[in-house]
């Protein structure tokens, strides 16, 4: 297979589409088979109408969503594998016939926009239900909801229709974040500040990157007592905020800064590596070697590790890291201003721990606006207007950060006022729940709507998570949010007026004339 069709991140080819090979690294075959896959699930939704599904099912149709993600799985062996499964749980369920392929991405212009939008939703939802879903969290509600989802993808709706299905799938996700938050928290404990340190220890080491605490706390346990120092990347980083983790001494920082500069900053390092979600780019043979996969994600040319009844056995990641021996000295790396140092840990509990001060803060003057400046991160052009847009806003004013897009200024030090520091990380792109909680319990304290708060979102957005927690964030009603670097190459001009008119998104221009929109 020669050609595909994907627009389901921000790097889509010309702002249009992949129709050759991914962006991304993924090859048409793997698209084609993860297209084939989409359509598989939607018939297994089909056949699951007016039937209870076994938990078995609910954890295929979690999973294979995942592994549609972008940058998660490049395998095209895995993905047939995957769609075989769907294929005998629909025909255990009685069977139905798959949507057809063909139609995916065709269509009236409007109606496959919509169609997209909820489909991409659905994938990030699936990806922070199977991380609660393996720490034992489960809500039926949000399970039910995915093949509800998946069945609506095949069939025919007005646009207020789609319009609809897209808002209740937003408070679905809500939900899904509510549980995640309970998973992480009630394993880990609520974060807490802390000071991440962007040094390497000399000595065997292992990177560990994505958003699977689970999966960061069973290496720490294989590691501990054996000589190798843990180090988060990416979209880890918050993990050293939870109480349950940073006990361990081995887990000693963070290495590198965002996804998308991986084939630069593994090249040749003398330790291991773990993917346990997205972003996974294709490995350079400097590395591939000692580059290891695990859960959903996949490549052909690296080792994965297997779950065997919930549990995961690292040991060859933890001999490759004693193999290669890590550096012969410490090594200091810095961010991309320079930093040395970055800090995380302000989730909702520790926040709304000091609101009383905010709300002093505010009233006093002494905090005059908020901003939201947070998302994915990426390669495309134009993402430095996010470090230029915090470097340039006021003293009065305080940023919350989340999820990889805060690599372009979470090594800045911006400083406090009130004893309160300018720049709090939330966490992952999940905990969105904490910076919703954060803005609601602000709105109530000052008896206001969210929307008259001294508050704006500027968001950048890549991959499907961040479209799952857009939709959030507008059934919320939730207007006047930022978006950026680009728009979505999947919102026809139609549905951009749609939510233009309806929710006032706006596509960033540049940090100043933003600004003086924002504050006059």
């Amino acid at each position: 297979m020669t050609k595909m069709f994907c627009y389901q991140c921000e790097q889509a080819m010309g702002g249009k589409a992949c129709i050759r090979g991914g962006i991304c690294g993924k090859s048409a075959e793997v698209s084609n088979k993860q297209d084939e896959l989409t359509c598989a699930l939607i018939g297994l939704a089909r056949a699951s109408r007016g039937k209870t599904p076994p938990e078995s099912t609910d954890e295929l149709v979690m999973q294979a969503l995942f592994a549609t993600l972008t940058n998660v799985n490049f395998d095209a062996a895995r993905i047939d594998e995957y769609k075989g499964q769907v294929q005998t749980a629909k025909q255990q369920l009685g069977g139905s016939p798959d949507f057809n392929m063909a139609d995916l991405w065709t269509g009236d212009p409007d109606e496959v926009s919509m169609r997209s939008t909820l489909l991409f939703g659905l994938r990030g939802m699936a990806a922070y239900a199977w991380h609660a879903w393996v720490l034992g969290k489960k809500d039926k509600e949000v399970t039910d909801w995915l093949y509800k989802g998946l069945y609506e993808l095949g069939e025919k709706h007005s646009i207020e229709e789609w319009l609809n299905l897209i808002m209740e799938f937003g408070q679905i996700n809500l939900k899904c974040m509510a549980l995640l938050d309970e998973a992480n928290t009630s394993a880990y404990g609520h974060p807490v500040p802390t000071r991440v340190s962007r040094k390497i220890e000399k000595g065997p080491f292992i990177v560990i990157s994505g958003h699977d605490l689970y999966d960061l706390k069973q290496l720490l346990e294989q590691t501990e007592g054996k000589g190798i120092n843990i180090y988060t990347h990416g979209e880890m980083l918050p993990a050293h905020a939870y109480p349950g983790l940073k006990k361990y001494p081995h887990l000693k920082g963070n290495f590198g800064t965002a996804w998308q500069n991986q084939q630069t900053e593994f090249d040749k390092i003398p330790g291991a590596i773990i993917f346990t979600t997205n972003c996974l780019m294709l490995p350079r043979p400097s590395y591939a070697d000692r580059t290891f996969t695990t859960s959903v994600v996949g490549h052909p040319a690296l080792k994965h590790i297997p779950e065997n009844n919930g549990r995961k056995d690292f040991t060859p990641v933890i001999e490759k890291a004693l193999e290669l021996g890590g550096w012969q000295e410490e090594k200091v790396f810095a961010g991309i201003n320079g930093g040395t140092e970055m800090i995380t840990g302000f989730a909702r509990n520790t926040v709304l721990g000091v609101a009383d001060k905010v709300i002093e803060a505010v009233k006093s003057g002494a905090i005059r606006h908020f901003f939201l400046v947070g998302g994915c991160d990426g390669a495309k052009p134009g993402r430095n207007y996010y470090t230029e847009f915090v470097k340039k806003v006021p003293q009065d004013t305080v940023i919350l950060t989340l999820a990889c897009g805060k690599y372009r200024f979470n090594d800045l030090n911006l400083g406090e006022i009130g004893g309160l520091p300018r720049l709090m990380d939330v966490g992952q792109c999940n905990d969105a729940y904490s910076a919703i909680k954060i803005a609601l319990a602000l709105s109530e304290a000052f008896n206001v709507g969210v929307n008259d708060l001294p508050l704006s979102l500027i968001l950048s957005w890549y991959e499907q998570k961040a479209v799952c927690i857009l939709l959030t964030l507008l059934s919320l009603g939730i207007k006047n949010i930022y978006l950026g670097p680009s728009l979505p190459a999947f919102i026809s001009p139609n549905v951009l007026k749609i939510l233009a008119d309806k929710f006032n998104i706006k596509p960033i221009s540049t940090p100043e004339a933003d600004l003086k929109a924002i504050l006059g």
